[in-house]
């Protein structure tokens, strides 16, 4: 390939359009020579100019991923105004206008109702994607680079990440965050964690391009053994490397590309939709009967005005503000209990949620490896095990993992270690699977101790040590050796074997040939425990009914022995290459059964995921790993962690400030009573609304006059609205909190149909009254007909609230919080009085005498009483109230 082909494809990488730059990596520069690719690149060993770096920022950007922001305010306050019920409502006030531009009353009443739930709506996203911005602000990285000054010389500088440009030449060393797409020109002993990417625990091994490597190969490009990806970490060693790519021209910018975006539908968004649909359509039913009645009695415009208004009185506006509002409310619960709630919506997920799927490390475990026991090569307890593991932690010079920092924990043994000098060492790799070092004795001998992988270590022992004898290493020993740690990996146990051999000192320097001819002493066991709460906590989510599965890229045996112990049933277990072959239908049988998923991708966890949607389950997903996004994203709601990956972050719906499962049985809780206080608020008003609209009806076939006008319709409607505003903090009863919840349209038309001719009755009988008793029975008593309605049926409308907040006895066995009693009561006052008030002269509303409400109390009762028993026949007969 000649020099222009690779610059056309190297400026298809830095364009910002490019969809594919590691795959035009992998193939073109991987394997380039040193001074050929620098060449292309622009660059050189001396590194880039001023000039050079500002051109290329300009050209490429920032080097930094993509993440999702929120929208400018002005298109979130859209957002709060596009709600079907608002709509309807803007509708009908452009109508009343073009019909009766003088009467302006009307569309102002409407236009307050939209202001107030459209406005309050968008300052609650509004503050809480401010506040989510805040949380996510990413701690600022540097990088260390040789960059060309302006008189010409080179120097070694940090800059921030973000700066970073294709071409510049950065050097790498131990604990390094990786901070761009780089294709390494020289390397000593690196290895790259690349788990950020892969899931893969273990480091891969580095190297610059030598003579024989490949030309034109095309590999995973994760398997390239000359490039270093964004986002991974250096383990040990140092480099000096070229940036090829930058942003979201990165193998990770073109991962976190995909996962930003539009997502699918949760049960949330789903439940809300199909409730809003089926109140329109409702409406679409009621409002043209009630048209063609009036139209009929009074002529077409008067019926339309009356109409429309009955169509008002339909429709929940308030909708959206009080599920905002419960949202917010439920984000600020959690806020204190270490969860911070990105997406106002997955709360009442959370709530929902019938099965957290969850990652092991750092969640049922301490994340924190400790050396568990110390054994010789039958099984029994060893010092010489731990003593000779010692030395070689001690000594050894590169990065200290986790294992060696857990037998480095036994700091009573360094004295014995005082005893030894450094000879030689010989590094450890991911070949060999063991590392070596080479101490000094007090005799004048040669002591080499190596550790490592079990089959890599029986392979170089001539012999074992077992009790005070040495036995030759046969093959029915090794078998012995090998049943013994398999036992040991059953009990969740990471197993290394430990070997010496002892020679007379010599001046060479000491190699892998030398590992050879050893003397087995025993073995080390490592245990990253269980968390103490691990078992409480999913005991806990086990009685609010939240079915727990682990889904991990670790060991099946490991895993299975932790989940033992914090009371997981592991009887099924399915490892990644299980699942991969099967079908959709085969899958879902085999996860409906199953509870550890071990050794999974990244795919393979999302499938999983959807096969528990597909169930119809509300499924949870807990992880850390870019590995995790794509299950992350398909999950009803996502939760990670505040130490995770960016783009895990970026995924998740939720963030705990601690991985601790304690944390999510609490926002299960914090959800369901959110969802409980919506779910309140539809019933509550798609029932009152409906009977009212049924009264009307009812009323219109057989009475001279409208039963109320258009103008104390919507006054009726706004005040009942305004009593359901504390709704978002009242209580909700213990029993209701110890099962998922979940949206169900169907049972809220039911409802609708039990409960709504339930306040008809009284509608009725207090027509009866008016007609009778009062003697309202003809045009020229409208405004004394229309008043007594109005009063009766703001209260019972309002009482209704405390009626239906509790499957028990209002006020005897449940009580309201104090905000929804002092707001209830405030509106039942003000509706009392309205009547008696210049606003209820121009609503057109009379005095009503004394001797009324004594009827009016009989009536309130007689309604409590009647919906109290359907309430209980409700439950009788389907098992549930809200």
């Amino acid at each position: 390939m000649n020099k222009q082909t690779i610059q056309g494809a190297v400026a298809k990488v830095a364009g910002k359009g490019a969809p594919a730059a590691p795959q035009v990596l992998a193939t073109q520069l991987a394997y380039r020579r040193n001074d050929e690719l620098l060449d292309t690149l622009g660059t050189s060993l001396g590194g880039l100019d001023e000039t050079q770096i500002g051109e290329r920022l300009d050209r490429d950007g920032v080097n930094e991923v993509s993440h999702e922001k929120p929208p400018h305010w002005s298109l979130q306050l859209f957002r709060a105004f596009k709600n079907p019920f608002i709509v309807v409502l803007l509708v009908l006030a452009g109508v009343q206008l073009a019909t009766d531009p003088e009467d302006l009353t009307g569309p102002l009443i409407i236009a307050v109702m939209v202001a107030i739930s459209a406005v309050l709506s968008f300052t609650q996203e509004f503050r809480s994607s401010r506040a989510a911005e805040q949380l996510k602000a990413m701690v600022r990285n540097t990088a260390t680079v040789t960059r060309r000054a302006s008189d010409g010389h080179s120097e070694r500088i940090e800059v921030p990440v973000g700066e970073l440009v294709a071409g510049d030449i950065v050097h790498l060393g131990a604990g390094d965050m990786v901070p761009a797409d780089l294709r390494l020109l020289t390397a000593k002993d690196l290895f790259i964690s690349q788990a950020i990417l892969t899931g893969e625990s273990l480091p891969v091994e580095k190297a610059a391009p030598g003579p024989r490597h490949p030309e034109n190969l095309t590999p995973n490009p994760l398997d390239l053994a000359t490039v270093c990806y964004m986002g991974t970490n250096v383990v040990s060693g140092s480099a000096t490397a070229v940036v090829v790519a930058t942003g979201a021209r990165t193998y990770l910018g073109s991962l976190a590309r995909s996962l930003v975006g539009e997502r699918v539908q949760t049960s949330f968004d789903r439940g809300v939709k199909s409730v809003s649909w089926l109140l329109i359509r409702f409406m679409l039913v009621m409002v043209p009967i009630v048209l063609g009645i009036q139209w009929y009695k009074q002529g077409f415009w008067e019926a339309l005005l009356f109409a429309l208004s009955v169509a008002v009185g339909l429709t929940p506006e308030m909708l959206p503000l009080i599920v905002t509002a419960n949202l917010g409310k439920g984000a600020m619960a959690m806020s204190k209990r270490k969860v911070v709630v990105k997406r106002l919506n997955a709360i009442q997920n959370f709530g929902a949620m019938d099965v957290l799927c969850t990652d092991k490390t750092g969640t049922l475990t301490l994340d924190k490896i400790v050396l568990e026991r110390h054994l010789d090569l039958a099984g029994e307890e060893s010092d010489d095990a731990l003593e000779y593991g010692y030395l070689n932690s001690h000594f050894q010079t590169g990065l200290k993992n986790l294992m060696d920092k857990a037998v480095l924990a036994h700091r009573d043994l360094e004295p014995m270690a005082a005893r030894y000098r450094v000879v030689d060492e010989i590094p450890f790799d991911f070949q060999r699977r063991r590392m070596s070092v080479v101490l000094g004795e007090q005799g004048g001998q040669h002591l080499l101790v190596c550790k490592g992988a079990v089959e890599e270590m029986l392979t170089i022992c001539e012999s074992a040590r077992i009790g005070d004898e040495v036995l030759p290493m046969t093959d029915e020993l090794r078998g012995e050796i090998r049943t013994m740690t398999h036992r040991l990996n059953e009990d969740g146990l990471r197993v290394l074997v430990v070997a010496i051999k002892r020679q007379p000192p010599t001046d060479r320097a000491y190699g892998i040939a030398d590992e050879s001819d050893l003397v087995a002493v025993g073995c080390l066991a490592f245990l990253d425990p269980p968390k103490d709460s691990a078992g409480t906590a999913i005991a806990a989510l086990h009685h609010h009914g939240v079915e727990v599965k682990v889904i991990t890229g670790d060991n099946e045996a490991v895993t299975r022995k932790i989940c033992r112990e914090v009371g997981l049933d592991v009887e099924h277990s399915a490892q990644g290459r299980d699942i991969e072959p099967l079908d959709d239908a085969a899958l879902d049988e085999l996860v409906a059964r199953t509870t550890v998923f071990a050794k999974m991708s990244p795919l393979q966890k999302a499938r999983v995921v959807k096969s528990l949607q597909r169930q119809g389950h509300t499924v949870g997903f807990l992880g850390d790993g870019i590995n995790d996004a794509p299950a992350l994203r398909e999950a009803d709601v996502g939760i990670s962690v505040d130490t995770a990956t960016d783009i895990a972050k970026e995924s998740a719906d939720i963030i705990l400030l601690e991985k601790n499962l304690m944390v999510l049985e609490e926002g299960v809780i914090e959800g369901r009573i959110t969802f409980g206080n919506i779910i309140k608020y539809i019933k509550m008003t798609a029932s009152s609304n409906f009977g009212n609209v049924l009264s009307m009806l009812i009323a219109s076939l057989f009475l001279p006059f409208v039963p109320l006008l258009p103008l104390q319709i919507l006054v009726l409607n706004l005040l009942y609205d305004i009593s359901q505003l504390s709704i978002p903090f009242d209580r909700m009863d213990v029993e209701y909190l110890r099962k998922p919840r979940k949206w169900d349209a169907s049972d809220i038309g039911r409802f609708m149909l039990w409960m709504g001719p339930s306040s008809s009755i009284f509608d009725i009988t207090t027509f009866a009254l008016l007609w009778f008793v009062f003697g309202a029975n003809g045009p020229a008593h409208q405004a004394f007909f229309q008043s007594g309605w109005f009063i009766e049926s703001l209260l019972t409308q309002t009482l209704v609230v405390h009626m239906i907040r509790t499957r028990k006895i209002p006020f005897l066995q449940s009580s309201a919080s104090a905000p929804v009693l002092g707001l209830t009561t405030a509106i039942i006052a003000i509706g009392v009085a309205i009547p008696y008030t210049v606003v209820g002269t121009k609503l057109g509303m009379v005095e009503m005498p004394s001797a009324y409400f004594g009827w009016l109390a009989v009536t309130v009762l007689a309604y409590c009483a009647l919906t109290q028993g359907m309430k209980m026949l409700y439950m009788r007969r389907y098992g549930r109230w809200l």
